[in-house]
């Protein structure tokens, strides 16, 4: 069907100028990612230091560490959580739509957030099995972010910079990394100073103040204040036009929902919603055999390369402490009090996520509509792959003291190209190229792919990456294969996802109806929707 069978209300939007109500929805549901990334990656600082209060043993020559079921579970029950709240509220928003349910995932984070805070208990147990509980529902929320702002982006923006306003709203991501590390860089240096401590190995019981029982909680809780900040604002979005016209099928409603926010007059001048006539062609469902031949190599693709990239791209992220300890880049356990590791490890991700992890997102976001989504994604998994093997075959020479420094500069590279690479073009794809009534259907399922790809890595790297040696190993881990062969797996895993990129079709400049093929056929697209742009 041609690009000139959209029905105008939708053509209107896909040619209105960029105005400010589209930057206002970026931040709307950027915070949201804010809050997501904050949340996701926040946990990462601090397990070091949930090991050394809930689980030291007095005279071990080591500080105490999280069991690896322990640690596994804290680091992962999240990623289980979100898998469940992308397909659920995926599936949801389709069903009743986007903004319905939008503000039910907003106030999940805010509870959960606090409540992981007020993990309660005095034992290790206790504090463990509520702190799991309480960011299981955390990540269900933070799933249902996924599908509902990806969708509701894609359907407010024009084609010509859609791609970059999708993007733009997952590149808070970057900057709710970047907070974390910096929140845990002035609480530690605050406490460190406020609560002085030996270290470890001069004074094991005092190395650990009581103190810093409070420090990791509030870290945690502070997550909750950027989602709270922007309800509001989330609860005064109109439903989508697309949602509204093309499966509510009101599209006199959706032209007076565009009207109050973008600056474009839309008047329908015949009320066609109760007497459109539905094309049976383009009503099928999502386990049609027409879903299956118009759709399925796409989702394939999307749903095959985000696993693939999460697996790498979690694994580096939830673990680049380990990584770092393992070069020597973060001094030992034993050389440092329990909250002086906190500001170390903090200060690692703040430096990495400042120099690298912020500036691919919004290379991104500025060059998506001018590159495309397909040859970004190329570029970054093969650069990942690229320094990945440059990290992994010569590991031995980037242990070396002399060397550590350009580890930490090709590490860094791989996040780059990670978010200047398919970390945000798997994200903006689904919200572009299925059909209206499954978008954020599609979009929860490809976002969930990746979110069992998370908990792959996070899962397996935790112990593929313990020294092959049994006496190098963390307390209670069975030896691995080493770091040096898990980044190896992670350059394969990166080259692979290159190659699963050429299912996936490019979406630059192309409209929604296009791209999923719900253009209006003639009868349907005769009907008069008069259009006037305001002065």
């Amino acid at each position: 069907m041609s690009g000139n069978n959209q029905l105008g209300v939708l053509k209107a939007l896909d040619v209105a100028k960029t105005q400010f109500y589209h930057f206002t929805a970026i931040i709307i549901a950027g915070m949201g990612f804010f809050t997501d990334a904050y949340d996701l990656f926040s946990i990462a600082l601090v397990t070091k230091l949930l090991g050394r209060i809930y689980y030291h043993k007095a005279g071990a020559e080591k500080p105490g560490t999280l069991p690896p079921e322990v640690a596994a579970a804290v680091n992962g029950v999240a990623l289980c959580g979100t898998l469940m709240g992308q397909l659920f509220f995926g599936w949801l928003g389709d069903k009743v739509g986007r903004k319905k349910v939008y503000g039910i995932t907003l106030i999940m984070m805010v509870v959960c957030s606090v409540a992981s805070g007020l993990s309660f208990g005095n034992n290790s147990k206790g504090v463990m099995t509520t702190l799991c509980f309480f960011r299981f529902w955390l990540g269900v929320g933070i799933g249902g972010d996924y599908p509902l702002s990806a969708t509701i982006m894609s359907e407010y923006a024009n084609k010509k910079t859609r791609g970059g306003f999708i993007a733009a709203v997952f590149a808070m991501q970057g900057f709710g990394i970047l907070a974390g590390g910096i929140v845990a860089l002035v609480l530690s240096s605050i406490f460190d100073y406020q609560f002085p401590s030996p270290i470890y190995s001069v004074d094991p019981d005092g190395s650990t103040v009581p103190q810093s029982d409070y420090l990791w909680r509030i870290i945690l809780m502070i997550g909750a204040l950027p989602a709270a900040m922007t309800y509001y604002w989330r609860m005064k979005m109109p439903e989508t036009a697309r949602y509204t016209a093309l499966v509510a099928r009101n599209i006199k409603l959706a032209a007076q929902d565009m009207s109050k926010v973008l600056q474009v007059d839309l008047k329908a001048e015949e009320e066609i919603a109760e007497n459109m006539v539905t094309d049976p062609k383009l009503n099928y469902g999502l386990f049609s055999t027409k879903f299956l031949k118009r759709h399925g190599l796409p989702l394939l693709g999307t749903t095959s390369t985000w696993f693939l990239l999460d697996i790498a791209f979690y694994s580096q992220n939830l673990f680049e402490k380990d990584i770092f300890s393992a070069i020597g880049w973060i001094p030992k356990a034993a050389t440092m009090n329990a909250i002086h590791e906190v500001y170390k490890i903090a200060r690692a991700q703040t430096l990495i996520s400042l120099f690298s992890t912020i500036p691919g997102y919004w290379f991104t976001v500025f060059f998506i509509d001018i590159m495309g989504r397909f040859s970004i994604q190329i570029m970054g998994f093969f650069f990942m792959t690229v320094f990945m093997f440059a990290l992994a075959l010569p590991y031995d020479h980037w242990t070396k003291p002399d060397n550590r420094i350009g580890f930490v500069i090709i590490f860094s590279l791989t996040f780059f190209f990670a978010n200047f690479g398919p970390n945000v073009t798997t994200f903006v794809v689904p919200a572009e190229i299925f059909p209206a009534r499954l978008r954020s259907t599609c979009h929860g399922i490809s976002a969930a792919a990746g979110k069992a790809g998370a908990i792959v890595g996070a899962f397996g790297f935790l112990y593929a990456a313990q020294s092959k040696d049994k006496t190098k190993t963390d307390a209670g881990y069975p030896p691995g294969i080493g770091v040096k062969n898990s980044l190896i797996m992670l350059g394969v895993i990166n080259f692979v996802g290159m190659l699963m990129t050429f299912l996936v079709p490019e979406s630059k400049g192309k409209s929604l109806e296009e791209l999923s093929g719900e253009n209006l056929n003639d009868e349907m697209a005769s009907s008069k929707v008069g259009i006037s742009r305001r002065n």
